[in-house]
């Protein structure tokens, strides 16, 4: 399966922690993080998001592919893009119409040093049409911030350890949050394999329906 439907949204994984999402309802394209997406000069974005500088999910070459004059960006200060750039942080809103909704949620490391919480990096929380949530969390561990959502339709959430949670630590968000459903990041390219995703979902059996997704 390359894309899952949940009412007027659609999702599609391109590979490691970045995403597709259209809205069916406003005919709207988001992208968050494109990092080696398989398509060229798409030029359909109406929004991309950026959670951090890294060159896995900050990937100028990429952005190129999809944006067109009107797209709207969204990245941290340390992003250095040209545009029609919105600079992010943790804890700011934006109502972008009556069909979206974007709040910024911090997104960092605990137990190692790659993504400190000094560089003010972020997670993404999106509401389309009031009424479906998905988070994805950037590159973070299980972090305090996560544990006080609520009612999450999706959460995208990295399994791959080393840079981020592995799979038993993003399980374990799993059932302190319990989202209706959860999509495996985060493997596949840099760090981690499929098998990181199953066992993900393996432990996830009975807290939530997992999405494993194949690379749109």
């Amino acid at each position: 399966m390359n894309k899952f439907e949940l009412d007027d949204v659609i999702i599609e994984w391109l590979g490691h922690a970045s995403f597709r999402i259209s809205n069916k309802k406003s005919n709207r394209k988001i992208y968050i993080d494109p990092f080696r997406i398989d398509v060229e000069n798409a030029s359909d974005a109406n929004a991309i998001l950026i959670t951090h500088s890294h060159y896995d999910h900050f990937s100028p070459q990429d952005i190129e592919k999809i944006r067109t004059e009107k797209t709207r960006i969204y990245a941290p200060k340390d992003v250095s893009l040209k545009g029609n750039i919105h600079v992010v942080e943790p804890g700011l809103f934006f109502h972008i119409n009556d069909h979206l909704k974007i709040e910024t949620f911090p997104a960092y490391n605990i137990n190692k040093p790659f993504h400190p919480k000094e560089k003010k990096w972020v997670s993404y929380k999106l509401t389309f049409n009031n009424e479906i949530t998905v988070f994805h969390t950037g590159d973070s561990d299980v972090i305090p911030e996560f544990l006080d959502l609520q009612n999450l339709d999706v959460l995208m959430v990295p399994v791959s350890g080393t840079y981020v949670m592995t799979a038993e630590e993003a399980a374990h968000l799993c059932r302190k949050i319990r989202p209706k459903y959860a999509m495996p990041m985060h493997y596949g390219t840099i760090v981690g394999s499929r098998s990181d995703a199953e066992r993900f979902k393996q432990l996830c059996d009975g807290v939530c329906k997992v999405i494993i997704l194949d690379k749109a």
